[in-house]
């Protein structure tokens, strides 16, 4: 029987063009798809029952025809979400096309029973709370900000007084606006004396700032560790804020216990792919220098000076583990 990655994902990503372009030198069959082309772009028809306890059937593309029962791995990437395929629809109509793909074929697509998935989309949903991050962090015993989640004016006021700095950072990343275009709002320092009530309107997020030498992205991959400092050339508290391409970078080794605890991590949320950022309050050797800040379940990679070799690990965890030619 042949095996197959399915890759799912939107069509211009990048870093999904890597992993696809070294399972294509391995010869791994590959098959990218995006659902929200479902449509004349992409059609199927699946089917359980009878001697069936598995979902069968074929996926069809412009370009592919994929047997489910040969998908052995699916590497969920970044897929459209399905609401841009419905957008010229009335509101009702748009929300009903939505719920009716996502729970109809996107419900078959995130069971097949054979695949190995980096990562599934439940889990990376599970493990996308920074709550939840922050608190498994500290159940592994690796240092955390002390932080503080609020829509409490005084409480917010209080956190401050005790804390040298402050910063203060959002759960998720802004919305893309009217034009499509998304935004982000980055860490920064705040001065307590601009709290007022308006903090009741939604959920704050509050940290103490670490006195940090240096960044640290760490990105795991199956068994695989790869870890760079980062630095912005001006300082800035948010390295991301910048010019990525001006960022200056080093390699920079993982103490065991750390190293072990991100491995319990990935495993306890089922996860087998995980971009962990650090601040680094010493030289790197004693763990206890090393502060967990968040870990992005489906984090970007591919600026990283060790992006080849992150790919690899990505074609060794689909290859092999989803059964197709090491």
């Amino acid at each position: 029987m042949a095996h197959t990655v399915l890759v799912l994902t939107a069509l211009e990503d990048i870093t999904a063009d890597r992993v696809v372009g070294a399972l294509n030198e391995r010869e791994v069959a590959v098959a990218r798809v995006d659902p929200a082309d479902i449509g004349p772009a992409l059609t199927f028809g699946f089917r359980i029952g009878g001697e069936d306890s598995a979902w069968g059937g074929r996926l069809r593309t412009a370009t592919r025809e994929v047997e489910l029962g040969e998908v052995a791995a699916v590497y969920y990437r970044r897929p459209t979400p399905y609401v841009a395929r419905f957008e010229q629809l009335p509101q009702q109509q748009r929300e009903f096309a939505v719920a009716e793909a996502r729970h109809g074929l996107g419900g078959v697509l995130n069971q097949l029973r054979r695949a190995t998935y980096v990562n599934h989309p439940s889990a990376v949903a599970r493990a996308d709370f920074k709550p939840v991050q922050l608190q498994r962090f500290a159940e592994l015993g690796l240092a955390i900000p002390p932080t503080l989640v609020t829509n409490d004016v005084e409480a917010a006021r209080k956190f401050a007084a005790d804390h040298e700095h402050v910063i203060c950072k959002t759960f998720r990343g802004l919305p893309p606006d009217g034009d499509g275009r998304a935004g982000a709002i980055w860490a920064q320092r705040i001065r307590p004396e601009t709290f007022d009530h308006t903090l009741a309107v939604t959920a704050q997020l509050f940290q103490a700032e670490i006195p940090k030498t240096t960044d640290v992205r760490v990105t795991v991959v199956g068994r695989k560790v790869f870890a760079q400092q980062v630095a912005a050339p001006d300082g800035a508290l948010d390295w991301r804020r910048g010019d990525w391409d001006e960022l200056v970078h080093a390699p920079i080794g993982v103490p065991p216990r750390i190293e072990a605890a991100l491995h319990s991590y990935l495993a306890s949320f089922g996860l087998r792919f995980g971009c962990f950022d650090f601040a680094l309050t010493g030289d790197g050797d004693d763990p206890a220098h090393w502060t967990a800040i968040e870990c992005n379940p489906n984090g970007q990679w591919g600026w990283l000076p060790d992006a080849p070799a992150i790919t690899a690990a990505f074609a060794d965890i689909l290859s092999t583990e989803g059964g197709g030619r090491p």
